[in-house]
């Protein structure tokens, strides 16, 4: 337990909850719903109250629920007892998983699955942010359009918090699993308008989804060509083991030509076909781990 000063507003009180937590090395994606958590539940206390102070109703919301450090224990409990099919982001992955190990790997095998997804994905992601983007400027322009900037931009918080959930699935990475606290503005649209263009994590959000449909362009590529090349390899060197007739000829190379006709030279390259596609699943693992970190760093809001 912490014994120094307990904060005495909502701010001081969040960013105690994720120094907490840092400490704790929890993920981003813990972090910041323990944060919109956190900030829901003080922000309805003060709203019930309103006839106390924000440092009574800290002191109380202190005294009956924990102290910060108090509550980032529970929720690193409470992520502890989640299973799911991939091991804890503090597990060194890395080391129990050698060359071959990568085989039995599921981040590998969510990963490929993320990279195929990546262009349909990517292009609904950019049309959406583009098409609504630019109406939702045009109709801005004209004073109509100022209460479309909350919404739009709140579509694409959900779609956000969509591809948090799909990372999360297929990559193992922890991502928010709920939308940050927004708060109530009795102000009306226009306070809202300008809030939802002074958000940092609005605009991240959105260069993220526009920056999805050149990397999942990328990424299925990749994971084709990833597919294909080793895939044909192994087909026509089988085909040719069976039938005893090659159907892979190099004309020009007289010493690798003479490999694709011959049996040593069929069954060495099914091994070499093999060994492709193992380096394809630790190609598909480091993408993955890569588009994790920049799903963190783009998406989550901390």
């Amino acid at each position: 337990m912490n014994t120094g000063r307990q904060p005495d507003t909502v701010r001081a009180y969040l960013d105690a909850l994720s120094s907490a937590l840092k400490a704790l090395r929890c993920p981003a994606g813990l972090i910041s719903d323990a944060r919109a958590d956190a900030e829901e539940h003080l922000n309805n206390e003060i709203a019930t109250h309103p006839e106390l102070s924000e440092a009574e109703i800290l002191a109380s919301v202190i005294e009956t629920y924990g102290t910060p450090d108090e509550i980032a224990e529970e929720y690193k409990s409470m992520e502890a007892t989640l299973s799911g099919p991939f091991p804890k982001s503090e597990e060194p992955q890395h080391r129990r998983y050698g060359f071959f190990g990568v085989l039995a790997d599921p981040r590998a095998y969510g990963a490929i699955i993320y990279m195929l997804l990546s262009l349909f994905t990517g292009i609904f992601y950019y049309v959406w942010t583009l098409v609504t983007g630019i109406l939702t400027l045009v109709f801005s322009i004209l004073i109509i359009g100022i209460p479309l900037l909350p919404a739009y931009f709140a579509s694409l918080r959900g779609l956000g918090l969509a591809e948090g959930r799909l990372i999360e699935g297929l990559l193992g990475v922890r991502m928010p699993r709920r939308l940050p606290s927004r708060p109530d503005y009795d102000a009306g649209m226009w306070m809202r308008a300008m809030d939802a263009l002074g958000d940092l994590g609005n605009w991240t959000t959105m260069f993220y989804l526009l920056l999805r449909l050149p990397l999942g362009i990328f990424y299925f590529v990749l994971a084709i060509v990833g597919f294909v090349v080793p895939g044909s390899i192994a087909l026509f060197s089988v085909v040719g083991l069976v039938t005893g007739h090659s159907h892979m000829s190099a004309d020009d190379v007289p010493w690798l030509d003479h490999i694709f006709n011959t049996a040593p030279g069929l069954a060495a390259m099914i091994v070499v076909s093999l060994i492709l596609f193992i380096l394809v699943l630790h190609l598909a693992r480091g993408i993955g781990w890569l588009h994790g970190r920049l799903a963190e760093l783009l998406l989550v809001r901390l």
